[in-house]
C-alpha cells in the first residue's frame, strides 16, 4: 500500500535529489581549495537545485507549475552531469565517484521523467 504524499519531503524523487547532493557534497570535499568558487561552487550549485526545484514546483499547488518545476530539475540535473564529467576528466573527482553519481543521475532522470509523464496524463 502506497503512502499518502503530505509533503514534497515523501516524495521519493526529492528524496533522490536530496541523496545526490549529499553524494556530490562528499565527493567535492577533497576538491583543492583553488576550486571552493570553481567547480566546487557549480557541482554543488547544481546538485542543491535539483531538490529545490522539486520542492518549489510542489508548493506552487498547480499541476502545470509543478511540471515546469520538475523541467527546471531535469535541467538542473543534465548541467550537474556535465560537471561531474568535466571534474572527472581533468582528474579532480575519482573515475569511482564519477561513476557513483552519474548512476544516480541517471536513476534520478528516469524518476523524473516518469513524475513528469505521470502529470502530464492526469491533466489530459
Amino acid at each position: 500500500m502506497a503512502t499518502a504524499v503530505k509533503s514534497y519531503r515523501d516524495l521519493l524523487v526529492w528524496k533522490a535529489a536530496i541523496e545526490l547532493a549529499v553524494g556530490c557534497y562528499a565527493a567535492t570535499k577533497s576538491f583543492p581549495q583553488k576550486e571552493a568558487f570553481g567547480m566546487t561552487s557549480q557541482i554543488r550549485r547544481s546538485a542543491a537545485s535539483i531538490g529545490a526545484n522539486i520542492a518549489e514546483g510542489y508548493g506552487r499547488e498547480h499541476r502545470g507549475s509543478f511540471i515546469q518545476f520538475l523541467r527546471i530539475a531535469q535541467g538542473s540535473l543534465k548541467e550537474l552531469e556535465t560537471h561531474v564529467i568535466l571534474s572527472g576528466r581533468v582528474e579532480l573527482m575519482a573515475e569511482e565517484d564519477m561513476q557513483k553519481l552519474l548512476s544516480q543521475s541517471d536513476d534520478l532522470g528516469r524518476m523524473l521523467h516518469a513524475m513528469i509523464r505521470s502529470l502530464q496524463q492526469k491533466s489530459s
